[in-house]
């Protein structure tokens, strides 16, 4: 198994001279992510917001991992935040899945399922409300 973590911490900002961000507005951003291998069905399980801040290293460690062409799930029923940049993150990865021909689904608890279902891209990301569910799909 392989896992990253990805803390980025701001305690002052300063930009152009100027600090934007004093020590009591500390900001932090995380996301931590694993890999596991089920019946060859790759699972990328996913801990902590796929925002602005950290959707770059999501599509960084997805694609780095996608080198066989396993099928995949993009766990994110530990996630609790998801925003328009991390759906973006999550529409890129599903193109290029559909353009390899590589099976994939996504997994999202009740907060991120919402969040996809909004802007009505559970079809199109192969949206499952729990890991089995989506295995089960991959292997049909």
């Amino acid at each position: 198994m392989f896992s990253f973590d990805l803390i980025i911490t701001f305690d002052i900002l300063i930009f152009r001279g100027y600090k934007i961000i004093e020590d009591f507005q500390k900001l932090t951003v995380s996301l931590r992510g694993s890999i596991d291998v089920k019946t060859n069905i790759v699972v990328f399980t996913f801990k902590g917001q796929l925002d602005a801040f950290s959707e770059k290293q999501f599509k960084t460690f997805v694609t780095n991992n996608l080198k066989n062409d396993n099928p995949f799930v993009i766990d994110l029923s530990k996630i609790d935040f998801l925003d328009s940049s991390g759906l973006g993150a999550l529409v890129q990865t599903a193109k290029e899945c559909k353009k390899l021909k590589l099976g994939f689904s996504v997994v999202g608890n009740s907060r991120v399922a919402q969040t996809i279902k909004l802007v009505r891209l559970a079809d199109f990301l192969n949206l499952n409300s729990c890991l089995d569910d989506a295995l089960t799909f991959l292997k049909d």
